[in-house]
C-alpha cells in the first residue's frame, strides 16, 4: 500500500486569511452597514462565481444593475482584492518550509479566480515557488467540491490518492477529496495539522 508523500494545501483560510470584510472594513465606517453589506452585496457567494471562472467584469455589472447606490464600492473589488487576504494564518507558512525542507512534494488546490490569483502569487512568491504545481478553479472552470477537480489535480500532480495529504478548511471539501481516498484533514490549527503531518511520517 502506498504512503503518504506529498501535501495538497487549500489557499483561503489554510495559508492566508480571506474575507470580503477585510477589505471593505477599509472602505466602510459604519460596522452595522459594513456587514449587511458582505451579507447582501459582495458576498461569498456572489465572489463563488469568480472561483467558477466567471469575469469580474461581467459579475460586476450585474451586480452593479442590482445595487446602484454601491457602484464605487462593488467596482473596488477588482483592483482591490488583495486587500480581502489579510495575512498569513499562524503556523502554515512555517509548516510549507519545514515541508520544503524536507523534501517533500507540495501542491495547491484552490478555488480561487484566475484574474486574481496570479496577482496575489506575486506577492507571496517566498511561498508560492516552494509549490511544484498550483490548480486555480478558475482557470479550470472547476471548483471544490466538485470531484472533477481532484481527479485533474492528481492527474497534473502525478500522484495517485494514496499518496497524498489534502488539507481544507471547508468541510464539504474534505468530504470530496476523502471520498476519493485521499487522506483529507480538516484544518482548524497548525499545531494540530503539524500533529498529522508527524503522525503520517511526512514530519519528525
Amino acid at each position: 500500500m502506498a504512503h503518504a508523500s506529498a501535501v495538497i494545501f487549500d489557499v483561503g483560510n489554510v495559508l492566508y486569511h480571506w474575507h470580503p470584510r477585510n477589505l471593505y472594513r477599509r472602505l466602510i465606517d459604519d460596522d452595522q452597514a459594513l456587514e449587511a453589506f458582505v451579507r447582501d452585496v459582495v458576498n461569498e457567494e456572489w465572489h463563488f462565481q469568480h472561483d467558477a471562472g466567471r469575469s469580474f467584469a461581467e459579475t460586476a455589472v450585474e451586480l452593479t444593475e442590482r445595487f446602484p447606490q454601491h457602484a464605487d464600492l462593488i467596482a473596488a473589488w477588482g483592483p482591490r482584492f488583495n486587500e480581502s487576504l489579510s495575512g498569513p494564518v499562524d503556523g502554515m507558512l512555517d509548516i510549507v518550509r519545514e515541508l520544503d525542507a524536507a523534501g517533500v512534494p507540495l501542491f495547491a488546490i484552490t478555488n480561487f479566480s484566475a484574474e486574481f490569483f496570479p496577482p496575489f502569487r506575486d506577492t507571496q512568491a517566498e511561498i508560492f515557488d516552494r509549490f511544484r504545481d498550483i490548480v486555480v478553479s478558475g482557470e479550470e472552470r472547476l471548483v471544490k467540491p466538485d470531484p472533477a477537480i481532484y481527479r485533474l489535480a492528481l492527474d497534473r500532480f502525478g500522484l495517485t490518492p494514496q499518496q497524498a495529504v489534502f488539507v481544507d478548511d471547508n468541510p464539504a471539501n474534505i468530504a470530496a477529496s476523502s471520498a476519493m481516498g485521499i487522506d483529507s484533514v480538516l484544518f482548524t490549527t497548525a499545531p494540530a495539522f503539524r500533529a498529522h503531518l508527524v503522525q503520517v511520517g511526512l514530519l519528525a
